[in-house]
């Protein structure tokens, strides 16, 4: 889910600098939300700070989705651009060195270059979240209490999954979403899907990309349902409104994942870039 904030700008490899790709975790249970912000930790100063530290050189993350506080991350896609001779001379020890520097709920998993053509927010063909809560009395499985939210009142899994259904396909989610100027609301919902195991439901939501807030407020709604408070209906007949529902609860951050970004072949990275952002402006 991205956060309002002013679009990162294009950015071109070139004059000896390579495109370097990361793949990222976080708890995001501490964390003030991906964006940097003063006087607050976040992932992407955690991460800028980290990386500044091991190269010794000034890093600039652009990232497939900006998450709110309190939401996790384990399959996370950011880019930055790096000269070519530095980047291949700490490669093969970076993971470890950061390692080192990074605090324990940051990690960088992966490192290495890519196509110049590669963006990690324009060209994402789609995001993926996993959403967890559970309506046991004792709450969290303990070694799950940090991506785990709680609900007090018992939930009806098979009727939120009815009304997860009539979701999907490409719509104005204007309703669940909060406004940011100048952006769309339009989305295309690939999946949203609910299963529940034993006390624990997990709500599987993908699209081409989520509006700010847009997860949770999904989420929120068919928990309305699963309580009976709201027919099976009722989050779809939302779709016809042009701004935000302020009867739309939002779930809590702490059970939201990103699981995994998308991407197209090497190929189609250019063309996939530039039909996004022509949706964007």
């Amino acid at each position: 889910m991205e956060h309002p904030h002013v679009d990162e700008p294009a950015t071109a490899t070139g004059g000896g600098l390579v495109r370097v790709r990361l793949e990222i975790s976080y708890d995001g249970t501490a964390l003030h939300g991906w964006a940097r912000q003063p006087g607050q930790r976040t992932v992407q100063g955690e991460l800028e700070l980290g990386l500044a530290t091991v190269l010794r050189h000034d890093v600039d993350l652009t990232v497939a989705g900006r998450t709110d506080a309190g939401v996790h991350a384990v399959g996370q896609v950011a880019h930055t651009d790096l000269p070519a001779e530095l980047f291949a001379a700490h490669e093969s020890r970076l993971l470890r060195r950061l390692r080192g520097v990074l605090p324990p709920d940051v990690a960088v998993t992966g490192a290495r270059v890519v196509r110049p053509e590669f963006d990690a927010r324009f060209a994402a063909l789609a995001r993926h979240y996993v959403y967890r809560l559970t309506d046991a009395d004792s709450g969290p499985p303990p070694l799950r209490r940090a991506d785990t939210a709680a609900w007090s009142r018992r939930l009806d899994a098979s009727a939120m999954r009815v009304a997860a259904a009539l979701l999907l396909g490409q719509h104005d989610f204007a309703a669940f979403c909060r406004r940011r100027e100048g952006a769309t609301t339009i989305r295309t919902l690939l999946d949203l899907d609910v299963r529940r195991a034993g006390p624990v439901i997990e709500v599987r939501a993908s699209a081409d990309a989520f509006c700010h807030s847009m997860v949770r407020s999904l989420v929120g709604a068919l928990i309305a349902v699963g309580e009976g408070r709201r027919p099976a209906g009722w989050p779809a007949s939302l779709l016809s409104m042009t701004s935000r529902a302020n009867d739309v609860p939002v779930a809590p951050a702490g059970g939201l994942t990103l699981v995994r970004v998308d991407y197209p072949p090497d190929d189609e990275l250019a063309a996939r870039a530039l039909v996004t952002r022509a949706k964007r402006s």
